[in-house]
Order: structure tokens, then C-alpha cells, then sequence
């Protein structure tokens, strides 16, 4: 893929679009392309995540801590690891590839100096993750007036 490609990718990515071509190009020349062949793993649960990862090609298997079995398919588009572009965290589940597969690595610290060059790109990034974070607190509110009713049975 080349440059344009890569920002023409990351545009599609909803907390990527806010920021802007400026910044998307600085994005995607610092990031860096890897292939992931069919059963390899990209990260492990309970490890340090320094940054993300988008699916470009093929698909991850996620599945979560030891005990829990639940396996979520990402694919192409998918933003594995949000939250470690912008804070320290570990990673909540392991990725493996499904298939033979090609992501994108954005590091944190690549993440945050774009941020800093940018200012209106970081208020655009600000205000979004403000109305994301508006919109699970009233997500939350409904489950909890829904348990509070009775309305969500437990098995």
C-alpha cells in the first residue's frame, strides 16, 4: 500500500477521520505495516500495549483472559487497542490470525507527538471521546435502571 492508501484507510476509521488529512498523513508514514501469518499471534492478554493495531487485511481472533472462552472475530477496519493511543494499558484479550492477514501499528508515542503538532486535530480528538464517554454513562444508567426494575433476568 502506499501513503495515500494508508491515510484513504485510516479515514474510514471514525476516531482516525476527526483528525484531519494534515495529520493523518504524519499518521501514516510513521506507522508501520506488518504480516501476520494464519495462527500467529499479534499480542497476548495482560500484555503492556504501546500503541494499536488496524486489520487492514484478513482477521484476529480475540479472545479474553484465561477462563473466559469467548472468541470475538475482528476483520478489516477493525482498531485493536484505542485506549493505548492515548493512555498506558494492557492489552484485554489475545489476538490471533484467523487467516493470513496484514495490520498497521500506530504507536502511542507517535500517536501523541501528531497530537501535539495538531492542536485542533487533538480538540476534535477531545470532543469525541468526551461524547463517547457522555453516551456509556447513559448506556450504563439504562442497564442499571433495567436491573433496578428487574427487567434483566440472571440466570
Amino acid at each position: 500500500m502506499t501513503i495515500e492508501d494508508d491515510i484513504a484507510f485510516l479515514e474510514r476509521i471514525p476516531i482516525f477521520r476527526r483528525l484531519g488529512p494534515p495529520a493523518l498523513r504524519i499518521l501514516a508514514i510513521g506507522a508501520e505495516s506488518y504480516d501476520v501469518q494464519t495462527g500467529q499471534v499479534l499480542f497476548t492478554a495482560d500484555e503492556k500495549a504501546d500503541g494499536a493495531y488496524i486489520i487492514l487485511r484478513g482477521s484476529f481472533s480475540l479472545t479474553a483472559k484465561a477462563g473466559n472462552q469467548s472468541e470475538v472475530v475482528a476483520g478489516p477496519g477493525t482498531l485493536l487497542g484505542e485506549s493505548a493511543l492515548i493512555t498506558e494499558t494492557k492489552r484485554p484479550a489475545t489476538a490471533r490470525a484467523r487467516e493470513d492477514s496484514r495490520v498497521l501499528r500506530l504507536a502511542r508515542s507517535m500517536f501523541l507527538r501528531v497530537l501535539d503538532g495538531y492542536p485542533d486535530a487533538a480538540l476534535r480528538l477531545r470532543e469525541h471521546i468526551a461524547s463517547r464517554a457522555d453516551q456509556w454513562g447513559r448506556e450504563l444508567e439504562n442497564v442499571r435502571a433495567a436491573l433496578g426494575q428487574g427487567e434483566i433476568k440472571r440466570p
